[in-house]
């Protein structure tokens, strides 16, 4: 039995429509917006559109040279996705091409992507020695800081009375206890100036140059092609060296480690640990080039620079960055960003541990030169090559830590999403940027729209050809609809980085012919119900009952195709997934508060009572026929 008619209130539903629209275009127009009102109105538009950055970075490994492994590539490019993907759902593309390069697509001309393919290999290493990294091999070394100056040395190769100021005050980042949990804390190390470019120190950028000669795959050999290089006697002397050269009280030794200097960064980072410590003609400039994963190896001692100036020895990684479980930029107590960092059960025990023996310097490991002003031991913050901060302990940490200093919001959400997602199985080198035209797009778009306009305008004709008045229903659904998916879209792509692109558009046409079934089986339905003797309006609800059905059947199932589409699929696939499932929602919102609520209202105008106007055709003719006598001349058995 069909519902009573006053049952059903179309204002209501039609009302509820309204405030959905009120609300969704006062997001598009207020949320987040600037600009005009027609910068308001545009959507994110994907790479195939407005074109975009194109990186190709090149695998390397600084120890034997061979390709990665498929399985380790594969790992590195999920990680790099997963970082491009902290932009927001944004189209990227990121795709292995051979069997070393991997290729990141963005939406977006000159976006910036180096941080992308860093490793992000997080050391913390105590402190063992520390000595000047200028490279200047004909003035005598600083005197040796005491504990009670600043935390790192001066490391200064000019004469006393230069110019350049020693800093006040700690600029460069530091570990501390967060606020959370901890006992004790960590003490900043006063950075040492970087020393002002002299005559004597230009034959850093000259080191720095690539070497002419190729470079041989095992480590071995290329210490022998380095050794041929610098010389024998120069050899010779370095591997002699037990502690920093005194030039002061050999000068003879400098000239013999000056070929040291004209090592190019690749030759520098196959010398032994020490090696690159003593030699005082090897620069941090040298040692700052070094490839990557030139010190990854935790059970080793490395050498690597603070601020450029400083060089320091440092001791096996006894906290590493598996060792964390979780970083997130935040706002401190000071209002300022750091990277807090969350560490795993084993974790917690290794970094107290190695805080515990920082801070009692057990075994006197720590030479004189390495103590923070307070005689603690520092341990160094090492992300890849590079110190972030080497802070001295001033207690035994027991709880989480954070990663403080002069960070902006960016920077700090870069560092801890790198930390987060994990650091890469193979190490890159950035070996192509470019930005990429959407001429191509451009043109494949209007063509796309143009199909579009005349299948959409075809579509109307017919549905008025057909149906007549109820075409116009269909027509205010399909514009309806458009406008749904269009204010969504402008928000998403604030919101959530939602990029639109060709996919996406072919997803939103595929959206509108399932939208053009549920007109047929509504109307088809209510025609069927009038045959069957039933007046137009109450057809109307008896159909609606019985097509609804059919209609949430065949859009759940397009909206589950879009969801294993989505998941299994990525780049421009994706899109198309998530355009077709989002149509289809609001497709379904258009059919419940519009399409059904306006149709009862039609029903009761005289008009829909008129086969002519009304598009039911003939089922009102069929339904108002009387029924014909039987025939009088029943055929006998």
């Amino acid at each position: 039995m069909a519902p009573p008619q006053g049952q059903m209130r179309p204002g209501r539903q039609l009302a509820v429509l309204g405030f959905i629209f009120v609300v969704l275009y006062l997001l598009v127009f207020f949320a987040g917006a600037s600009g005009s009102w027609k910068d308001r109105l545009e959507p994110k538009l994907g790479l195939d559109l407005i074109g975009g950055t194109r990186v190709t970075l090149e695998a390397t490994n600084s120890v034997d040279g061979k390709p990665p492994t498929a399985e380790n590539l594969e790992e590195a490019r999920e990680i790099i996705e997963s970082r491009v993907n902290a932009f927001g759902v944004a189209e990227a593309e990121v795709v292995t091409e051979g069997n070393r390069n991997i290729v990141i697509s963005l939406p977006g001309e000159n976006r910036n992507l180096d941080d992308v393919g860093e490793a992000a290999e997080l050391r913390f290493r105590k402190v063992l020695k520390a000595a000047s990294g200028s490279g200047v091999a004909e003035a005598p070394p600083a005197a040796t800081p005491a504990p009670s100056g600043s935390a790192a040395p001066t490391g200064s190769a000019t004469p006393s009375g230069a110019a350049t100021p020693t800093p006040t005050g700690s600029a460069s980042p530091k570990v501390t206890s967060s606020p959370s949990g901890g006992q004790g804390g960590m003490a900043p190390a006063s950075p040492s100036a970087t020393p002002t470019p002299s005559a004597s120190a230009t034959a850093s950028p000259t080191a720095a140059a690539p070497s002419a000669e190729p470079v041989p795959a095992s480590v071995e050999q290329q210490r022998k092609v380095v050794e041929q290089k610098v010389g024998a006697a120069a050899w010779q002397a370095a591997n002699g060296l037990q502690a920093p050269a005194d030039l002061t009280a050999d000068p003879s030794l400098a000239e013999k480690l000056k070929p040291f200097g004209t090592l190019s960064p690749q030759e520098v980072a196959v010398l032994p640990a020490q090696m690159q410590f003593n030699v005082p003609t090897i620069s941090c400039a040298q040692l700052d080039q070094r490839p990557p994963a030139s010190i990854s190896d935790p059970k080793q001692q490395v050498v690597s620079c603070e601020d450029g100036a400083s060089k320091y020895l440092l001791d096996q990684a006894k906290v590493e960055g598996t060792d964390v479980s979780d970083a997130d930029a935040v706002l401190d107590q000071t209002n300022a960003w750091v990277v807090s960092l969350d560490f795993t059960g084993d974790g917690q025990g290794k970094w107290t541990s190695l805080t515990r023996e920082s801070f009692n310097n057990e075994g006197q490991a720590c030479d004189a030169t390495a103590l923070g002003q307070d005689g603690k031991c520092r341990v160094a913050v090492v992300l890849d090559n590079k110190i972030v901060s080497s802070p001295e302990i001033q207690g035994v940490l027991t709880g989480n830590s954070q990663i403080t200093g002069t960070f902006t919001q960016k920077d700090a959400s870069t560092l801890a999403g790198q930390l987060r997602y994990g650091a890469l199985p193979v190490t890159f080198e950035q070996q192509e940027a470019q930005n990429v035209t959407a001429t191509l797009g451009a043109s494949h778009l209007r063509a796309g729209l143009l199909a579009a306009g005349i299948g959409m305008l075809l579509v109307i004709i017919y549905s008025f050809f057909y149906y007549r008045l109820l075409g116009s229903v269909i027509f205010l659904s399909l514009i309806l609809s458009a406008l749904l998916v269009f204010g969504a879209l402008v928000v998403l792509g604030r919101q959530i980085g939602f990029t639109l692109t060709l996919a996406g558009i072919a997803g939103m046409i595929v959206s509108l012919g399932v939208a053009a079934d549920s007109f047929v089986i509504y109307f088809e339905r209510l025609k069927d119900e009038i045959r069957e003797g039933r007046s137009p309006r109450s057809a109307v609800p008896r159909a609606w009952i019985r097509a609804r059905r059919t209609i949430i059947s065949a859009n759940a199932i397009t909206l589950l195709s879009a969801v294993v589409l989505y998941v299994v699929s990525v780049g421009t696939v994706k899109g198309f997934a998530f355009a077709l499932g989002l149509a289809t929602v609001l497709d379904l919102v258009v059919v419940f508060l519009f399409r059904h609520p306006i149709m009862t209202m039609f029903a009761r105008t005289r008009a829909f009572l008129s086969p002519r106007v009304s598009g039911l055709g003939r089922a009102l003719p069929a339904r108002n026929q009387p029924t014909q006598p039987r025939n009088p001349r029943a055929k006998e058995a």
